[in-house]
């Protein structure tokens, strides 16, 4: 058990501390604000305050987790040895600055609080961010600080035996369109073929035939083979089903279809399935709601899975009505523009609202890297975006986190534009398994 003295328990600091050292290092964590009760204690033991109070690892505290309420905080990026930090402190402490300060910045998304311009998409561009803007959003920073203070803690309190966490891959897939061709009604059908005439793109008109008449197989059904590799593989996929209106931003089969409302109950009998809420869902309750509704319907047990379709989410708002909704677990914390960790962490953590000042119960799953990031926006090859996979998950390797990946069902198939995609994934799942089991 490590004991933390500081002079004031806020909701900030409980929340920072626990994330550091409960969910990565896996140290039980308590805290006192007697110093009397502090100075007894036998154990490992640190201080976070204004002065060191004797033999103890002390941590020089900014008053940024004492306070409330958000306000303009100027940042001014430092190192420590190698590796970038900010909220730097001048003091007799190891750690050159307030690795408890600059983590709840990054892990509470303050920055996003802040006034910035959003995307054509309504979102937090990665440009905007600190850590594109001073190149580490790669790292998962908060773990390569946590685990470098694990190590003068070591130096510390030598007798003191730390745990080891283990590596851990999950791979996810977003179901935005269900099948390339089928079931999509005879106006979206001939509307696609006559788009396709007008395109030249005659190769999909004679594979839409080829569909329909039952010569061939829709080249997104590709289900059963996503099972069978989680099976062979042990590997635990997440699918994430979109059940919303159609609009121009959301082009699946209708949720009513049959064979859909068939599909998502035999991937959900074999796998981990979650809800994709639609483009329009993201500052409406009532939308999400009923979308809750409508999957919940299809599989019969309650729906506790989210990532935001296009990953458009607004802070707090999209946190709070997933609260609401007793939605207890988003994959949504990532960038479309940019691959990298946009809270800073590898480690799953609470949502921690900045309007009330409070830990939620909603546990937010960062991802890493999404298929359309390394193809569409970032324009790289089969085999340099998978280069940028690996290497992301090397990064993750070094402090045992957590690697998430977000793939689309289409991208896995392998058709038109992911030509090859299909064999680079399952080169990837047969080599993160293996690294998960090292």
């Amino acid at each position: 058990m490590l004991l933390v003295y500081t002079q004031k328990v806020t909701p900030r600091v409980s929340f920072t501390f626990k994330h550091i050292f409960t969910r990565i290092l896996d140290i039980q964590v308590s805290f006192t604000t007697k110093i009397e009760e502090f100075i007894a204690y036998e154990g490992i033991k640190l201080s976070y305050t204004k002065q060191v109070l004797g033999n103890e690892f002390f941590v020089r505290s900014n008053d940024f987790l004492f306070h409330q309420g958000i306000d303009y905080v100027d940042i001014q990026i430092s190192k420590w040895d190698d590796v970038p930090c900010f909220f730097q402190m001048n003091s007799t402490s190891p750690i050159p600055f307030d690795i408890f300060a600059a983590s709840f910045y990054l892990l509470s998304r303050y920055e996003e609080y802040l006034p910035h311009v959003k995307d054509e998409f309504e979102r937090f561009p990665a440009e905007e961010s600190l850590a594109y803007q001073n190149k580490f959003l790669d790292l998962p920073i908060i773990d390569v600080w946590a685990y470098k203070l694990r190590d003068l803690l070591q130096e510390k309190f030598p007798d003191y035996k730390f745990k080891e966490r283990s590596f851990k891959f999950i791979p996810t897939i977003d179901i935005d369109i269900a099948y390339k061709y089928k079931y999509k009604g005879f106006v979206r059908m001939f509307g696609g073929t006559i788009r396709d005439i007008i395109h030249l793109n005659f190769q999909d008109v004679f594979e839409r035939f080829f569909v329909l008449f039952k010569f061939k197989k829709d080249p997104f059904d590709i289900y059963k083979k996503l099972i069978n590799l989680q099976k062979k593989f042990k590997s635990e996929t997440i699918f994430f089903f979109l059940l919303g209106d159609y609009s121009a931003f959301d082009k699946n089969i209708s949720f009513n279809n049959l064979k859909y409302r068939m599909l998502i109950k035999d991937v959900a009998d074999y796998a981990k399935v979650g809800l994709h809420p639609s483009y329009y869902s993201m500052k409406n309750d009532l939308k999400l709601k009923k979308e809750k509704k409508r999957m919940e319907n299809i599989v019969n047990f309650p729906i506790t899975r989210s990532r935001q379709h296009y990953l458009r989410m607004e802070l707090p708002e999209t946190y709070q009505n997933l609260v609401d909704l007793e939605i207890t677990e988003d994959y949504t914390m990532g960038y479309a523009q940019h691959y990298g960790f946009r809270a800073g962490t590898c480690t799953p953590f609470y949502f921690y609202d900045l309007d009330f000042e409070i830990q939620t119960p909603l546990k937010v799953f960062p991802f890493a890297v999404m298929d359309g990031t390394l193809k569409e926006y970032l324009k790289l090859s089969t085999k340099r975006s998978f280069d940028a996979i690996y290497k992301l998950a090397s990064e993750v390797k070094k402090v045992n986190g957590t690697f998430i990946t977000v793939f689309h069902n289409e991208s896995v198939s392998g058709s038109g534009q992911w030509k090859g995609w299909d064999q680079k994934y399952v080169e990837m799942i047969e080599k993160l398994t293996h690294l998960e089991a090292e």
